[in-house]
């Protein structure tokens, strides 16, 4: 039954989850990464992780990730740190964006963290390899 649960939710969870980072790069987010936790404990399928270059950008990428999501009809569960702009999370259940000022990113550093998961760096369909 538990990989009924996994396959079902990964087409949705991971269509979230792309759509998330496409919407972060629209407004020029860098370093875009989907891990995918669905074989963790951690509780959610996948965190999308990216930086914007300052303060007022972070909180710009976060801020376009949920009206865009709103707008579609999916609301934001639990945002934390929009205020400080260093580290802003929205939590969707399903996926979590994690939005970093690069020194901050840098210091968690989630990827190295979860450096044992599946990690799919996204890019700007408009940008070349």
């Amino acid at each position: 039954m538990h990989e009924d649960r996994t396959t079902h939710a990964k087409g949705e969870s991971y269509a979230a989850a792309r759509a998330m980072a496409e919407i972060a790069l629209s407004k020029k987010a860098e370093d875009v990464r989907i891990l995918d936790l669905r074989e963790t404990s951690v509780g959610t399928d996948y965190f999308v992780i990216c930086s914007g270059t300052s303060e007022t950008q972070v909180r710009a990428i976060a801020d376009e990730v949920q009206q865009v999501r709103k707008k579609a009809g999916h609301r934001v569960w639990r945002v934390e740190g929009h205020r400080g702009g260093r580290w802003v999370l929205l939590d969707y259940v399903d996926v979590v964006v994690h939005v970093f000022h690069p020194e901050t990113r840098g210091y968690f550093s989630l990827e190295t963290l979860w450096g044992d998961v599946s990690s799919e760096r996204i890019e700007d369909e408009g940008t070349s390899p």
